[in-house]
């Protein structure tokens, strides 16, 4: 079924390295500036939210399960209602603490960030961690931080309309998002009408279709060999394109490539998880696109520190024939995957999503919304938007739903009628469904500068500019 939950699905975070990475190479602040906002809200604490209070209610057993969980998300025995200040002191002292290891090294910029990097992974929330591990059967040692650096690696990118896509490499899913724009080339997008029955099917067989060479394909470059010119090429695209039928759904997952592979449904209820999402533009046009994300209820938070190093360990599979096997060093298969698109001359978005496997579906609606709709990304991120789950999904237990296709309240009735005469098993959310992702989006107009940004509604998303 998967990685079980538990300390044994804890992989060592990138996270703290990436950020920081990220700030050596193409940054101008410190960690302790950037960082302060965070420290801020952890310590001080920010009021409860109605989404954050159902998740933590929903999950209040998985969390009482470990001491140091329930601390923090069951405070006084129970999770946080709704406008109720929620802290997380723990989480706040160990950025903190990083900050203050930057601002003892003294010297520039670069020694600052070395020294916030060495708190983490050489120090004393190292051996925090490590020791914890040690305590109670885990797997991350002083080494396996110690030793540990994120790599920068090329995006992957295709044109579609005259816009170019950039993603993220195999070792998420990133490239899904590649495959399904360009199983759409060559065809009149706007001709078939936004949300149209025939629109919503040709999007959701792409979507199949880039699902199977996902599940078959990607997994860590570093340990498996994957196809990516191939898989990303326009002759490659064509040749899978020619299996999407106009009038009648795949009944499942199509076979990868040219491949006969099968896969067994696996009607388990789909867990509502979460993720979550940011980007921005600055005044001399850099983007920045992120989707960071960890869960905090299938594995113990390390007392004192107050976060679950990563438990992203579950995106792995037991399976040694999957390219996302579990071996030693190797990444899992992750679903976040952030975004940018440009159109040469006119202009410049980073865009992504929280969602999980919705999240690749929910970016290529929004990005067709603008591009080929010529929405504006406010609107293009309200507009209703539908989910295929008839593939694996990435979590373990890994739910596989043959032919479901979510849609939201808002698409007319008719047009779901329509979609289940083809095949497909429509089932409907209601007309605002989180689970349908929370897109953000900023526009940058190449000649003016003007921004222009969408936060959804779906969830608590902002826009914010100064």
């Amino acid at each position: 079924d998967g990685v079980p939950q538990g300390i044994l699905r804890c992989i060592v975070p990138a996270a703290p390295d990436a950020w920081i990475t990220a700030l050596e190479e193409f940054g101008t602040m410190s960690f302790g500036e950037v960082a302060a906002a965070a420290i801020r809200l952890a310590r001080d604490g920010f009021v409860m939210y109605p989404l954050m209070a159902e998740l933590l209610e929903e999950k209040a057993e998985k969390y009482a399960r470990w001491p140091a969980n329930a601390a923090i998300y069951l405070p006084g025995g129970r999770t946080p209602k709704v406008g109720e200040l929620f802290r997380q002191q723990d989480l706040g002292a160990s950025l903190q603490y990083m900050a203050d290891q930057e601002r003892a090294a003294g010297g520039d910029r670069e020694a600052g960030l070395q020294a916030a990097r060495a708190a983490f992974y050489r120090g004393d929330i190292a051996r925090a961690i490590a020791d914890y591990h040690a305590d109670n059967g885990g797997l991350i040692s002083m080494d396996d931080l110690a030793e540990f650096r994120v790599g920068i690696e090329p995006a992957q990118s295709v044109e579609l309309s005259g816009t170019r896509v950039y993603g993220c490499g195999p070792w998420c899913q990133g490239p899904m998002l590649l495959q399904a724009l360009q199983l759409l080339r060559g065809r009149d997008l706007a001709a078939l009408g936004h949300n149209s029955p025939a629109y919503i099917h040709l999007l959701t067989e792409a979507i199949k279709l880039a699902a199977a060479d996902r599940e078959h394909w990607y997994g860590d470059p570093r340990f498996v060999e994957v196809p990516i010119e191939r898989l990303l090429s326009e002759d490659y695209a064509k040749r899978r394109a020619a299996l999407i039928r106009d009038d009648v759904a795949s009944p499942g997952m199509p076979p990868p490539g040219d491949l006969e592979v099968s896969v067994a449904p696996n009607r388990v209820p789909i867990e509502a998880l979460d993720t979550s999402y940011c980007c921005a533009v600055d005044s001399e046009g850099n983007l920045f696109s992120a989707t960071p994300s960890d869960t905090s209820s299938d594995a113990p938070v390390i007392p004192g520190t107050g976060f679950v190093p990563s438990s992203r360990g579950s995106q792995s599979r037991p399976d040694p024939d999957h390219p996302s096997s579990i071996q030693p060093g190797k990444r899992p298969r992750l679903t976040p995957n952030p975004a940018l698109a440009i159109r040469p001359g006119e202009w410049a978005m980073p865009f992504g999503t929280p969602g999980a496997d919705v999240q690749i579906q929910a970016m290529m609606q929004t990005l067709l919304n603008i591009a080929v709709f010529g929405l504006n990304p406010q609107a293009a991120v309200e507009a209703p938007r539908f989910a295929s789950y008839s593939f694996p999904q990435s979590f373990a237990p890994h739910a596989y739903h043959p032919g479901l296709l979510k849609m939201e309240g808002r698409i007319d009735r008719d047009t779901g009628s329509q979609l289940q005469a083809m095949g497909h098993d429509v089932d409907w959310w209601g007309e605002w469904e989180w689970q349908a992702g929370a897109m953000c989006a900023i526009r940058r107009d190449t000649a003016s500068g003007v921004l222009e940004a969408g936060a959804d509604p779906r969830r608590a998303c902002y826009a914010l500019g100064w």
